[in-house]
């Protein structure tokens, strides 16, 4: 485990906090509002699906391979999505952002905004990442808007890159997206320009 990383993150619409078991019920309900057309599983189609989701994010973080986290509402504590540190590369100060979601309601309300301002910061600032890495899938031009938008730097495709779906049928180019330390002023000024603060 990248010692530090799995830290609580408070921001004014959102906190960030690192997942557990106690969080399974209200991320379902989150889960149940959310487009799951782009993501490696259909988490929200069903109570199963959702468990084997959130299973194996706990066993992720206790093996220290990822960090997920769970977004709250920062005034109500409500679970509203999900977010993760992963390809975690202490070595070569770098990791990825990645297996974000929230649910519809919170679309265009900044929350996304917020908690990438979060975890860049702590990527950027506390454990001094050079390199910060995401990648969606090449079809996905609302999340490729959204990485765009940070701005991070379009580094190209990797063509047959995985095979995601539930059955893993369905196979996937990925976009890759990053932000390098030398990029993070702009991009930090961009995110608070964009917060309005």
């Amino acid at each position: 485990m990248w010692e530090g990383l799995a830290a609580r993150l408070e921001g004014q619409s959102v906190v960030l906090e690192p997942i557990s078991p106690e969080h399974e019920n209200a991320l379902y309900e989150a889960a149940r509002d959310m487009d799951w057309s782009w993501m490696f599983v259909d988490a929200g189609k069903s109570r199963e699906a959702f468990a084997r989701y959130f299973e194996a994010a706990l066993a992720t973080a206790a093996a220290g391979v990822e960090v997920p986290f769970v977004t709250l509402d920062a005034q109500t504590s409500e679970p509203v999505g999900s977010t993760r540190f992963l390809t975690l590369r202490p070595e070569h100060r770098g990791l990825e952002i990645g297996w974000t979601w929230l649910q519809r309601s919170r679309w265009q309300s900044g929350a996304n905004i917020e908690a990438k301002l979060l975890q860049l910061t702590h990527a950027f600032e506390t454990h001094r990442c050079m390199r910060v890495e995401f990648k969606t899938d090449a079809k996905n031009e609302r999340s490729r808007r959204a990485m765009e938008a940070l701005p991070a730097q379009f580094e190209g495709v990797f063509r047959k890159h995985m095979l995601v779906g539930d059955e893993r049928d369905r196979l996937r180019d990925s976009a890759f997206y990053a932000i390098v330390d030398d990029d993070w002023p702009a991009v930090k000024a961009n995110l608070l320009r964009r917060l309005g603060r």
